[in-house]
């Protein structure tokens, strides 16, 4: 908790303006009323300096909060809460009262400060967020060029697992000019795919109509800017990255986490450091259960998805991709968890244990070592009991070949017959 203040001010954040009140231990209250501009933010800057305010509250409210916190940033201390917590005010709701209430909570150190990234941070993290729209918009494009083919009744996506690939685009780029489907198959560039050719002509029995083709240029138009707006950002966000090249190597060597994976989780996540357990990590990413208690009855619900929406699709993403390696303990345990609670609730879990790992890592600067992989290749062979019947059958085998097995005290003795034919 906080120490209290002698002066604290408050600050009701909207789109177009912003009410702000200054609340004294005293009970004294003033309160003002500011356009969402660079005038009124330098108009804030200097009331709140004059009144001698020793700390200002406002609340997260979507974008509109940085403008006001980089005029304040340096001259006061600031505390930008979570929207979620100062909404709950009893009795009338007005712009007054709430800026009244901010300031009385920041007056007596009742607000938590959410945490509020270095500049370089933020800009990365935008970046990030630009490609996650980017990519987006990008596939609602492509699944429009599918539903169109679906409704043509071309089957494209049964024979092709990308349509969009090299194999792919040159069959669309065809069916658009109106080739036939013998000229088509003669020109994949893949002998793979070329070798369907009974399954092509069984995809491919029908034309596109006008319509359709103008749908479907138009997107392809669209995803050919699009990927290459996403390959500048890449190049982008690659580069701002470069002071965090270990942080980087450390996530990928995880399973499931690749290139762009790696920055976006180090994006939303900012400063490990500024976290004392994985735990708490996970409670500030929202991949923690909601938890219900009244009196002796405790029960647990959904995970809370407080913080970063980002964060958590790109964990989810990433444990997909881990739950689908070979022998590895990511598979081993979304195995187990699946069989028990279901697909998605264990792909959840091992988004959180992915997270924890990762929070490890770069704490102790270590690679990730997965126990199952690192086995001896000896220590991997399953021990199998051997049965008695399985001697006896490998005994009748081995005389049928042409070997004498004699008893003795001392291990079996085998001999070859002199003479016997070798084995089949």
């Amino acid at each position: 908790m906080q120490s209290q203040k002698s002066t604290a001010c408050g600050i009701d954040i909207h789109k177009d303006f912003f009410v702000a009140a200054i609340v004294n231990r005293d009970g004294s209250a003033t309160i003002q009323k500011f356009d969402h501009t660079q005038y009124g933010l330098l108009a804030l800057k200097s009331w709140v300096l004059s009144a001698q305010c020793s700390v200002v509250g406002m609340e997260s409210t979507g974008n509109y909060w940085r403008p006001l916190h980089l005029t304040l940033e340096g001259y006061v201390e600031l505390i930008l809460a979570n929207a979620y917590v100062i909404k709950r005010i009893p009795g009338r709701k007005t712009d007054t009262l709430d800026a009244q209430w901010i300031a009385e909570l920041a007056l007596n150190g009742l607000l938590t400060s959410s945490r509020v990234f270095p500049k370089d941070a933020r800009e990365i993290r935008e970046l990030t967020r630009a490609r996650e729209r980017l990519v987006d918009q990008c596939t609602k494009c492509k699944r429009i060029v599918h539903d169109v083919f679906d409704a043509a009744c071309i089957k494209l996506s049964s024979i092709i697992t990308d349509i969009f690939g090299k194999s792919g685009r040159y069959l669309i780029q065809g069916l658009l000019k109106g080739k036939t489907i013998d000229e088509l198959i003669a020109g994949i560039p893949s002998k793979r795919v070329r070798k369907k050719e009974r399954e092509l002509k069984n995809a491919i029995k029908s034309g596109l109509s006008a319509s359709q083709v103008i749908v479907i240029e138009q997107n392809l138009q669209l995803i050919d800017r699009m990927t290459e707006q996403i390959a500048q950002l890449d190049g982008e966000i690659l580069s701002r990255m470069k002071d965090r090249e270990e942080d980087l190597q450390i996530a990928m060597s995880i399973p499931g986490i690749g290139t762009i994976a790696a920055v976006t989780i180090l994006a939303e996540l900012g400063d490990y450091r500024d976290f004392n357990s994985p735990d708490s990590l996970a409670s500030w990413a929202g991949m923690v259960p909601s938890v219900y208690q009244s009196a002796d009855k405790l029960r647990t619900g959904s995970i809370t998805k407080h913080g970063s929406k980002h964060l958590r699709r790109i964990l989810v993403e990433a444990a997909q991709a881990a739950a689908r390696t070979k022998n590895t303990r990511f598979s081993a345990y979304f195995r187990k968890l699946k069989n028990r609670i279901g697909y998605q609730k264990a792909i959840v879990a091992l988004a959180r244990k992915i997270l924890c790992i990762l929070w490890q890592l770069l704490m102790n600067r270590e690679f990730y070592i997965d126990a199952l992989n690192s086995r001896p290749k000896s220590q991997n062979l399953i021990q199998k009991q051997v049965s008695p019947q399985s001697i006896e059958r490998s005994i009748e085998i081995l005389v049928k070949a042409g070997y004498c097995i004699r008893k003795s005290d001392s291990p079996i003795n085998i001999q070859r017959f002199q003479g016997a034919a070798d084995p089949p």
